[in-house]
């Protein structure tokens, strides 16, 4: 006779992990509801688990590696599981787990809700839930109310740092309505100090990519607190954070890491070097091997790894922007893809690398640019691990051993030539309908497509910004007091500025209509002069611009486009950027037509 699954679960052991029981490491218990959770568009996807152990119940989340249950259908209402890894916190007297690992019994196949278990609630004079073996820390942070217990058992408590901090938030959990927490994390990258000066004053700012086993999450120090915390932060070293920290939505543009926050720190912000590590992991690494680097769009952001072949010298270039000089080594890596690519390394990294040819290194934030096909260079906020121990290494160490020392290795530099001898890229023709039917723009992948459509309106108010002087900066400058227009990058200031556009067009076609951003070159081509011509017409007589706008509407254009979501104002939106136009040609459209109309003819 089959034994009855309701046998297997530990009944009463829900109660004992938040007492801190050694008993309860790795309960069975039974999955009641799954349910997701609404999150921002973009944003990781949330699971709510409802667990019982048949005498209680006890809400859960489930870490995004976890996920994966659910989408195999594995996990759901009425299934087994065995929970491996987790973390416990108690949030308005409510006791929550987050899972960070479990097992479906799917021997133990699935039944109805047994038992009628009740909440497993939190009192205010019971003791706070502890870190474990298997535990990292808790999900929505201390509660205020509730004293810290220094006589609970601590299994992991190694070091009274670890004792003083029971309660660990993982980095995943964190959320502008989090208050009271502290998070592990290892600094995996710390930027060397920047400042900054405008018409608003001066200052300077540092960042560190901080990383624990559910995430990673970029924190920022601004003047007084980038003096404070600046030296106390050390690659590689392991972190105590304590709240006040600001959570806040992260700014994209700044950062390459996949979380939809970001810290910065207070004046009250606690930071505290762990002398013990368990549990948080070294750097972690979404690799894209040399041999795909073709298919990856110019300008995005990477981690790969490669078996170090050749090592170039240092040489030194002058920015044509700053005019300071700049120290560069260009690298050559290869791996088991039969393909070899240049890297480039600056500034220090360049004049201090000593790696001997043929080790492993693995890159981590590398631009793509398509300068000879396709080259990578090392960001600022990247970093760079020799002979690093993951799996990835030892097979790529292994393969280069028994046979790619002799191999012969591909460059991308051919393929990117005979891509530009052909004229660039070929995007695909699409109706204005189409680019929203098929959602171009709505993955995170860059889309490219062509459209031909017929100006109808140009917006005219803010068609062009003050840009800087300085050769290829094109950065917005902003007027001092004293007259003169000053640009943060480039430190300078200017007697006056270099108008470019930012037109806003709307295009149509037969089957609908787009907004389209344009830029200055293109600008240029649609109205017939140049920003500053028409912001000098425009300053002189505020209505003399208007007939270039009309001039310029009901005329066709071949539009190259690429379609991005774009985030403004905390909302995502599709842009669909114009990098050229050109004007009809009216004998290969005239060809076009009657090849299709052959389509179409009867035999």
């Amino acid at each position: 006779m089959a034994q009855d699954p309701a046998s297997h679960i530990d009944q009463g052991s829900l109660s004992a992990i938040f007492e801190g029981n050694p008993s309860a490491t790795q309960p069975v218990l039974q999955c009641v509801q799954v349910k997701p959770i609404a999150g921002q568009q973009g944003g990781p996807e949330r699971f709510r688990v409802v667990f019982s152990d048949i005498s209680n119940f006890v809400q859960s989340m489930l870490s995004s590696q976890v996920n994966h249950h659910v989408h195999d259908g594995k996990l759901r209402k009425g299934v087994f599981v065995r929970l491996k890894s987790y973390q416990t916190n108690v949030v308005k007297n409510k006791k929550i787990i987050i899972v960070l690992d479990l097992e479906v019994l799917e021997h133990l196949g699935e039944r109805d809700k047994i038992g009628a278990p009740q909440a497993l609630d939190s009192k205010t004079d019971e003791v706070q839930p502890q870190s474990t073996t298997i535990q990292t820390g808790g999900f929505y942070g201390n509660n205020a109310q509730v004293p810290q217990q220094q006589s609970i058992p601590q299994r992991a408590a190694t070091s009274s740092s670890s004792t003083s901090h029971a309660n660990i938030y993982p980095i995943e959990a964190l959320s502008p309505y989090a208050h009271k927490w502290t998070i592990k994390a290892r600094c995996t990258n710390k930027s060397d100090i920047k400042t900054w000066h405008n018409k608003n004053g001066e200052g300077k700012l540092f960042s560190v990519n901080l990383l624990d086993e559910s995430g990673e999450i970029r924190g920022t120090g601004f003047n007084d607190q980038c003096d404070q915390l600046y030296e106390v932060f050390r690659e590689g070293g392991v972190y105590y954070i304590t709240s006040p920290c600001r959570v806040q939505m992260a700014k994209k543009q700044f950062t390459n890491l996949n979380n939809d926050y970001e810290l910065t720190f207070e004046r009250d912000t606690l930071v505290e070097k762990a002398e013990e590590q368990d549990g948080v992991p070294q750097v972690r690494f979404n690799f894209t091997s040399i041999g795909d680097l073709q298919s990856i769009e110019k300008d995005t952001t990477i981690d790969t790894i490669g078996v170090l072949k050749e090592v170039g010298e240092t040489s030194q270039i002058v920015s044509k922007t700053t005019s300071k000089p700049y120290d560069k080594r260009e690298l050559t890596l290869v791996d088991n893809s039969n393909f070899s690519v240049r890297l480039t390394i600056w500034g220090n990294s360049a004049t201090t690398f000593d790696v001997p040819p043929e080790s492993i290194i693995a890159f981590k934030g590398v631009k793509v640019s398509d300068f000879g096909g396709r080259s990578l260079s090392l960001l600022s906020s990247g970093s760079m691990t020799v002979d690093p121990d993951i799996n990835e290494a030892h097979r790529l160490k292994g393969w280069y051993d028994a046979q790619g020392r002799n191999d012969t290795y591909s460059s991308h530099a051919n393929a990117g030539a005979s891509m530009g001898a052909a004229g660039g890229r070929m995007d695909p023709v699409k109706s204005c309908q189409q680019v929203k039917d098929e959602e171009l723009g709505f993955t995170e992948a860059t889309d490219y497509f062509t459209t031909k459509a017929t100006i109808i309106y140009i917006k005219g108010d803010n068609f062009a910004y003050p840009a800087c002087l300085s050769t290829e900066c094109n950065k917005k400058v902003i007027q001092d007091n004293d007259g003169q227009w000053r640009c943060e990058k480039c430190d300078r200031s200017h007697p006056k500025p270099q108008y470019r556009y930012i037109l806003s067009v709307n295009a149509s076609d037969h089957t609908g209509q787009l907004w389209l951003n344009c830029f200055d070159d293109v600008g240029q081509q649609l109205l017939g002069m140049s920003a500053d011509q028409l912001m000098e017409m425009k300053e002189n007589d505020d209505k003399a611009s208007e007939p270039v706008f009309q001039d310029a509407a009901c005329r066709t254009w071949m539009f190259k486009c690429r379609a991005k979501m774009d985030n403004f104002q905390d909302q995502q939106r599709v842009r669909y950027q114009v990098s050229a136009a050109s004007p009809l040609n009216y004998s290969a459209e005239c060809t076009k037509l009657a090849e299709m109309i052959k389509m179409y003819s009867m035999e």
